[in-house]
């Protein structure tokens, strides 16, 4: 892993940048069932987002990657929340990292050294997610994963898989829901590419999958449920959502008892009495992972008490009782052909790899990212040069290694001019990204703008995506924000493919947007630096546009009356108008760096112009303060002393739980301390304070009334 951000500012902006990244990957993943980039690329950008958190934890963003599970449930299938959320895995991807999952454990629940933790260990099969709900023994709904929160109603078609009882055998509870994985085998999967490549008319346009998961979801969500009979679906059981009553206190009892219902579950499933075995474990099924009939890319280990997985709970999207171990990547040879540069909405230059077809896994493979200036550096490639890709999942792997290495070749230049409108691309300091100085001049920044602005986390207007925009834009019917609000029926039906009730649709979707939520309105705008958790904290500061734009006037007239100081370097002169600018902005969640991008976008000319324009036909709407029912929702309560029934971080996942804010310290602003034995200088400040105080019992009774 590269090295982390050196600042705050560098740090916000790079976790802004993966927010997006990871939830558009997401998408693609679980809703489109069309992945672009592999397994491994994805994992690493999390495992980025992960270690930036931890450096910088004031900055996790409330989009964070952490705190989502898949993605929005999209299309025709009705949507239907889940009784349980459907929660992730995180994942381990060394030996040590399993070592040290053990030792969280250990840690959370304060097991003795000569305590064994128990695991169960199992084939982590490469499919699509899905829980079936049997009430009385009957199966009465299925659901794919969706967001974790809420998934689509496949019932139907579940309902023509063979390896799925509509009863299940013997005595079952009252309600009982069993979650696994829906998946095609390699030969099922073959088969049906070559019968559908048979069946087409034209060979050359047959329509054929990518790979077994992408056949396996794209099978389970057709509108048709003859279609989804056709096709040779399985399902493996592996775990459990709402349930009446459990038939064992063990995850190995519970999944015997399912498999005694009727369910299959993967061979291998096997239960470690500790962290040797359950490594041995993860070495067999590897050795055995070729030979199986289908795609695995791991091994998930469980803690096996269900007692404890209780206890240890979950975090944003995970439990904290279970880990995903990942399989090292497959990798290949082939030739770098051409290296191109695609400008992004905020100017940043992507070099991209176009590559010599090569099958990866099963999966031919054309083109891969990457990155950055450094990335292509730091492996020397130029054009011609062969290149080792590995690839643990998908679709686009990533380049590793540069067969052709010669350094004393001259380096493949990277561009100084935008290909796109031919501005200078320049690199600031302390940042790794070149950016196009166009702005918005830039079609392709204007695109990416406009792209930005209709986006699901921005204004998110529905059917104006990234399709329509282009061809609007393509054809001068929008060039700014504003121009979206001024499409009219008319014009959408005098272009080709639009029919009355889509011009309609999108005319009423537009117009449904027309007074969005102050933090949106601020996201949508796209200034650098201002992601969601940053557009969230200026609004909740600001409340309304006029108040915001009020701090802004302030912080431009701050910025003109600051002219530099003689003899001061620009450096420094920057650093002392940034801070001062921050304290304009009065938000302690806002840096100097995110105070400056403000006052610039807002005192460039065009921009102003551009916002301005757009008020003539939307109205920010102020802020609505919103809360949650629990005794200590939104209080920020501080543990101290030695906690007898608890771990500290058990209690603090409790309080979160209830929507609190757990502090380090205690301050006038704290609300509540429990004190446990021997609490010191902490429990003498709250007193002086005069904080709430609780004791653990107290604090154990809020919990269960909370229940």
């Amino acid at each position: 892993m590269t090295d982390l951000p050196d600042t705050p500012h560098q740090a916000a902006a790079e976790l802004e940048a993966l927010a997006a990244t990871i939830a558009h990957h997401n998408r693609l993943y679980h809703t489109l069932d069309a992945p672009e980039i592999a397994d491994a690329d994805y994992d690493a950008l999390v495992r980025r987002n992960a270690a930036i958190e931890a450096a910088f934890p004031d900055l996790v963003r409330a989009d964070s990657p952490a705190r989502s599970v898949g993605a929005a449930p999209a299309g025709h299938l009705a949507k239907v929340a889940h009784a349980r959320a459907m929660m992730s895995l995180d994942n381990a991807f060394a030996d040590d990292e399993v070592v040290e999952f053990v030792a969280r454990v250990r840690r959370f629940l304060r097991l003795g050294d000569d305590e064994p933790v128990a695991l169960t260990a199992e084939t982590k099969i490469d499919g699509l997610s899905c829980s079936l709900r049997y009430e009385r023994g009957l199966l009465v709904q299925a659901l794919t994963r969706g967001d974790g929160t809420t998934g689509e109603d496949v019932t139907a078609n579940v309902r023509t898989i063979g390896d799925i009882p509509q009863r299940l055998h013997g005595d079952a509870p009252a309600v009982f829901e069993i979650r696994g994985e829906i998946y095609m085998a390699k030969a099922d999967f073959a088969a049906l590419n070559a019968r559908l490549l048979a069946e087409a008319a034209d060979p050359a346009k047959a329509r054929r999958f990518a790979n077994p998961r992408n056949a396996a979801a794209g099978s389970l969500r057709q509108k048709d449920a003859g279609v989804t009979a056709s096709r040779p679906l399985r399902f493996f059981a592996h775990g459990w959502g709402e349930a009446t009553d459990l038939p064992a206190d063990t995850q190995a009892g519970v999944i015997a008892a399912i498999r005694d219902w009727g369910l299959p579950i993967a061979d291998g499933f096997t239960c470690a009495a500790g962290i040797d075995a359950a490594l041995a474990a993860y070495r067999a099924i590897e050795a055995r992972r070729a030979d199986l009939p289908f795609d695995i890319d791991g091994v998930v280990y469980k803690v096996d008490r269900l007692d404890w997985q209780q206890r240890l709970g979950q975090v944003a999207k995970a439990p904290r009782w279970a880990i995903a171990h990942k399989f090292p990547a497959e990798r290949a040879q082939t030739t770098l052909n051409a290296i191109d540069i695609q400008v992004g909405r905020t100017g940043k230059l992507t070099p991209v790899a176009r590559l010599e077809p090569v099958t990866v896994g099963g999966v031919v493979v054309t083109n891969a990212t990457l990155h950055n200036a450094d990335e292509i550096g730091r492996l020397g490639v130029r054009p011609g040069d062969r290149v080792v890709l590995q690839r643990a999942g998908d679709v686009i792997p990533q380049i590793v290694e540069n067969v052709s290495r010669d350094d004393t070749r001259a380096p493949w230049p990277f561009p100084t001019r935008c290909p796109d409108c031919g501005s200078a691309a320049e690199r600031e300091p302390g940042e790794v990204d070149f950016r196009c100085s166009g702005g918005l001049i830039c079609p392709a920044q204007r695109v990416e703008r406009l792209r930005h602005f209709a986006s699901r986390h921005a204004l998110d207007i529905d059917g104006l995506g990234i399709t329509n925009i282009e061809s609007f834009f393509r054809d001068s019917l929008i060039d700014a924000p504003a121009d979206i609000y001024r499409l009219t029926e008319a014009a959408l039906l005098a272009r080709e493919r639009w029919a009355t009730v889509s011009a309609r649709n999108l005319i009423a979707a537009i117009d449904a947007k027309r007074t969005p939520p102050l933090d949106r309105f601020l996201f949508a705008l796209g200034i650098r630096h201002v992601g969601e958790v940053t557009a969230r904290d200026l609004a909740r500061r600001w409340r309304s546009w006029d108040g915001l734009m009020g701090m802004i006037a302030r912080a431009i007239a701050e910025r003109d009356a600051l002219a530099p100081a003689i003899g001061e370097s620009d450096d420094r002169h920057l650093a002392r108008v940034a801070k001062a600018l921050a304290a304009v902005v009065d938000t302690k969640q806002v840096g100097p760096e995110v105070a400056l991008a403000l006052v610039d976008f807002f005192a460039e000319p065009h921009n102003r112009a551009a916002v301005d324009d757009l008020l003539t036909e939307v109205t920010p709407a102020d802020l609505v303060w919103e809360t949650r029912a629990s005794p200590v929702s939104g209080k920020t309560l501080v543990f101290t002393g030695k906690l007898e029934t608890l771990s500290r971080d058990e209690a603090k996942a409790q309080a979160e739980a209830l929507g609190a804010r757990v502090a380090a310290s205690v301050s006038a602003k704290t609300d509540m301390v429990i004190a446990g034995a021997d609490a010191g200088s902490k429990l003498k400040k709250a007193t002086d304070l005069g904080v709430a105080v609780v004791t653990e019992a107290e604090w154990a009774q809020i919990v269960a009334d909370a229940a």
